[in-house]
């Protein structure tokens, strides 16, 4: 009884997030079919015909208004299984959401300073430096600063996993719906920009 109405309240709290929230879709896609003559000729004619580079401009950040998330390659794109690569933005204060999955992550940081909380230990970053998640790792990552965002590039292999049938992840806390103080009128940076060098060169 007091399992169903914890479970009755989780679902009706994930009913309640803003439409368009990534991480709280039902129906993301993490292992996609593939099927036809054993020797698989047609799905390699269609992955040859795929385009190989991805416009940043035609794929929008989604989540918000604290963490944002911009994901470039997934399985359900169609041209990979086993890999999934996506661009995180955190506004001033901003936090993503804690959870933990049984796949490693790796976030090379693009700019700003911040942290991650790795089962309740504190490891500090800033941009040129990696950030690895290890397997089953319950995890947040945090902007440190107030009044600049911070960007992560995440690489990781969770479709690998889940097609492995090494099915364990979880939520511990939501993706925040009101900004961070300081976030309060921060928009993700749509537009990419050369943050890697000193403008005007070296």
């Amino acid at each position: 009884m007091k399992e169903d109405k914890l479970v009755e309240g989780a679902k009706s709290a994930a009913d309640k997030q803003p439409a368009g929230y990534y991480h709280s879709k039902k129906d993301r896609i993490f292992v996609r079919g593939i099927q036809g003559a054993y020797n698989l000729t047609e799905e390699l004619n269609r992955l040859r015909a795929m385009p190989r580079v991805r416009k940043a401009s035609e794929i929008k950040f989604v989540d918000g208004p604290q963490a944002y998330s911009r994901h470039y390659v997934e399985p359900k794109d169609g041209i990979t299984q086993t890999f999934h690569l996506h661009l995180e933005e955190y506004g001033p204060g901003g936090k993503s959401q804690k959870h933990g999955h049984v796949n490693e992550a790796a976030f090379y940081i693009l700019d700003g300073v911040g942290y991650e909380v790795h089962d309740e230990i504190k490891y500090e970053w800033k941009a040129g430096d990696v950030a690895i998640v290890h397997n089953n790792c319950v995890h947040q990552h945090f902007n440190a600063s107030n009044t600049k965002p911070a960007r992560a590039l995440v690489i990781k292999t969770k479709p690998m996993y889940l097609f492995m049938n090494m099915l364990f992840q979880q939520t511990v806390e939501s993706r925040h719906t009101k900004p961070a103080p300081g976030g309060e009128n921060f928009t993700a940076r749509e537009a990419e920009e050369d943050l890697n060098h000193p403008k005007g060169g070296y």
